[in-house]
């Protein structure tokens, strides 16, 4: 990023929890631990408050053993540290909307485990979420929640309020889809470390602060030349990742990365809400309508041909399954994936991640996966 023009969301993403409690001291706000994108964040900003996404610091740590299994995926044992370490503790509550099994029994540990939380509150949210039994299940849920919110802070959740936080989260949701735009030309203006940048810290940097920097990103971004051959364009499929080092070295090696379906980029902004008089149905619908990840993707597939038509749209040449260790959902789901993304030109190669990812093997499997790609292209 010789340029800088990315150098502010990298910041924010270095110094998260700076960040945040400078947030709260300006503010005088709460901080909220969300544990999962399906989070419907518009009714905690509704209530003045700032959700902050848990990440991991993808450091060795042996804390977690006395609270979940060491089979549990890398990212719940990564994100229960964090919080037993006191990394997060400048956030009051902590929320879950349902995600897997594995990080219920995280979201559980958390609250029990972790000395600063003086709140919880867990979202139940169907799995098949293409019912319409659900979406009503959603919407009262919500209804719910927002009944907690209003109870906690003695105010009430007006219509209008979770409109104007609606609104922003939208617009939010809209700039990051322009953002990604660039990355469908050649030579792209918008390199994938840098994307991710901007999608990750939307999950923990107030919104109306993000939005003015993604204004100023986009404005610069047409005359933007980076000095750089893309290579070979990249898709990467899997759940959380916020491994900024493993994407540098992928983009160091004569690649780019120009797309993904991960819970830390494209899922968590890609549709925005649909107009409805209930503003809670609108929040709601927007939840069960985005592109699903794997606990949510009943009775249909929807996400392979969505999988697929990013591909396509962003003309990758091949997909890296980045696989948590141990993630039951996306390692259900991988065999058929990637059946349906080869049998239409899509090659792929998966890897398998730890909480500390061993960036040299993994730089020369990305090689040797170049090389089979040149070697096509000789015969």
């Amino acid at each position: 990023m010789a340029d800088g023009l990315f150098d502010q969301f990298q910041n924010w993403y270095e110094k998260r929890h700076d960040y945040a409690r400078d947030w709260k001291a300006r503010t005088g706000g709460q901080v909220v631990a969300t544990m999962c994108t399906y989070t419907a964040e518009e009714l905690l900003i509704a209530a003045g408050m700032l959700p902050v996404r848990v990440l991991g610091a993808h450091e060795p740590q042996n804390v977690t053993e006395p609270h979940i299994f060491g089979m549990f995926c890398p990212f719940c044992r990564d994100s229960l540290a964090q919080g037993l370490l006191g990394r997060f503790d400048y956030c009051e509550g902590v929320t879950l909307t349902q995600s897997c099994i594995q990080y219920r029994q995280t979201f559980s540990s958390w609250r029990s485990n972790v000395p600063s939380v003086q709140w919880d509150y867990y979202v139940p949210m169907p799995n098949d979420v293409q019912s319409p039994h659900a979406r009503k299940a959603h919407h009262a849920e919500l209804q719910s929640f927002r009944t907690f919110l209003q109870a906690l802070t003695g105010k009430e959740l007006t219509d209008a309020m979770l409109r104007e936080a609606l609104a922003v989260v939208d617009e939010n949701r809209r700039l990051l889809r322009e953002l990604f735009e660039y990355r469908k030309a050649e030579n792209p203006q918008v390199t994938g470390v840098e994307a991710l940048y901007a999608s990750i810290t939307a999950q923990f940097v107030d919104k109306r602060e993000h939005n003015e920097m993604l204004k100023k990103v986009l404005a610069a971004l047409p005359s933007r030349k980076l000095n750089r051959k893309e290579g070979v364009r990249f898709m990467t499929i899997g759940s959380e990742n916020d491994d900024l080092a493993f994407m540098a070295m992928v983009e160091s090696v004569g690649s780019t990365i120009v797309i993904d379906d991960q819970c830390s980029g494209t899922r968590y902004f890609w549709n925005q809400s649909k107009p409805e008089d209930d503003v809670i149905k609108a929040i709601a619908d927007r939840y069960c309508d985005r592109p699903a990840c794997p606990t949510k993707d009943y009775p249909n597939h929807t996400r392979f041909d969505h999988v697929l038509g990013l591909a396509k749209e962003f003309n990758a040449r091949a997909a890296i399954f980045l696989q948590q260790k141990f993630c039951d959902p996306h390692e259900g789901d991988y065999p058929d994936l990637k059946e349906h993304l080869e049998k239409n030109g899509i090659p792929t190669l998966f890897l398998e991640f730890d909480i500390t990812n061993p960036i040299g093997p993994f730089r020369i499997r990305i090689e040797a996966f170049l090389e089979t790609m040149s070697d096509e292209e000789l015969f």
